[in-house]
């Protein structure tokens, strides 16, 4: 009867010690799941036109248990991980803050999946509405507002051509005995030679095309690497594992220059917001207007200030273009 005892101790221990071990393994290569939550603010108003990203807003996101704080960028958006609770539903709490708009706060709840599944895009409450808040008669009047700045561009211009002739010398039928360089079959021996070609400061080769013109064309090669780049300098290299070949290089001459013009724009005016973008390569953004119909040019500079508008700035990193989009808001005592 002891022995029975025993043998069922034993079994009753290594079933705890095996759920055990596979409890520590478990927990070694166990990571917390997270929630992460993608969303955007605007600004609410009923004409589209006028639902302007908000920037700079603070967004306190807590499941109950964590809360991580984070702030919206220049177009509004805003991304939020944070650990998920043990549970088959999570509770979600969104805090958002800005100066000039009212607070919000919004409760969502459901599994991390469907959490993680949507796209919070949600619309603040301006302080102080337009309609809240009439201009005033004696509200300074903006008009007549243009955008200049000077938008740089790369300028190619064909300046010449270049050609060149060069030689290279070999006996043939002479075994390579493993004596480089070699032919590609490493049967016959081979000789090699190159030359350098420079386009002047300034200046780059392009559209570079060599070419065996006379010899054993057939045994020869020509090795591409010193000018299948455009550049000022290049190498032209060829081998011939017969007689004596000769090559011809040819590329046309090019002058690259950046030229700058100045360039003005009208921006679109909806409400008390006024939006325009410029190209990727522009320089010294301003802002010519007219105060009570007095001429004014407003240089934006790195701060986006204005005496009579809030500016924010957002770059587009979606696509290649790289185009950045201003936003201005009329202060108060100014219309348009």
């Amino acid at each position: 009867m002891n022995r029975k005892k025993a043998g069922d101790w034993i079994i009753v221990g290594s079933v705890i010690a095996v759920s055990v071990a596979v409890l520590l393994v478990w927990l070694h290569h166990w990571s917390p799941r997270q929630i992460t939550i993608r969303g955007a603010l605007i600004r609410r108003d009923a004409d589209p036109r006028k639902q302007v990203p908000i920037p700079d807003a603070m967004i306190a996101a807590s499941n109950g248990v964590t809360t991580v704080n984070v702030k919206s960028d220049a177009s509004g958006y805003f991304k939020v991980a944070l650990p998920a609770v043990l549970r088959p539903e999570q509770t979600l709490t969104l805090s958002i803050q800005h100066d000039e708009y009212k607070p919000l706060q919004l409760r969502y709840r459901g599994t991390i999946r469907s959490l993680e599944n949507e796209l919070y895009v949600e619309a603040l409450q301006p302080l102080a509405l337009e309609s809240e808040s009439p201009v005033s008669r004696t509200a300074q009047v903006v008009s007549n507002v243009r955008v200049r700045y000077t938008y740089n561009a790369e300028s190619d211009t064909e300046v010449g051509s270049a050609v060149n002739t060069f030689q290279v010398v070999n006996r043939p039928n002479l075994p390579c005995n493993h004596q480089e360089p070699c032919s590609p079959d490493e049967r016959w021996k081979a000789t090699s030679h190159s030359i350098s070609m420079d386009a002047g400061a300034g200046n780059e080769f392009r559209n570079v095309r060599v070419s065996c013109i006379a010899g054993p064309c057939p045994f020869t090669h020509i090795d591409d690497r010193g000018f299948k780049n455009d550049g000022r300098q290049i190498t032209v290299s060829a081998i011939s594992w017969s007689g004596t070949a000769t090559f011809l290089v040819e590329a046309e001459v090019f002058h690259p220059a950046v030229t700058s013009s100045v360039r003005e724009a009208y921006p679109v005016i909806f409400g008390r917001d006024l939006n325009f973008t410029v190209p990727p390569t522009q320089e010294g953004v301003s802002i010519e207007a007219e105060i009570n119909g007095m001429p004014m040019v407003f240089p934006l500079g790195p701060d986006l200030y204005l005496s009579w508008a809030t500016c924010t700035a957002s770059r587009d990193t979606q696509s290649d273009r790289g185009a950045t989009a201003y936003s201005c808001e009329l202060k108060p005592g100014y219309r348009f």
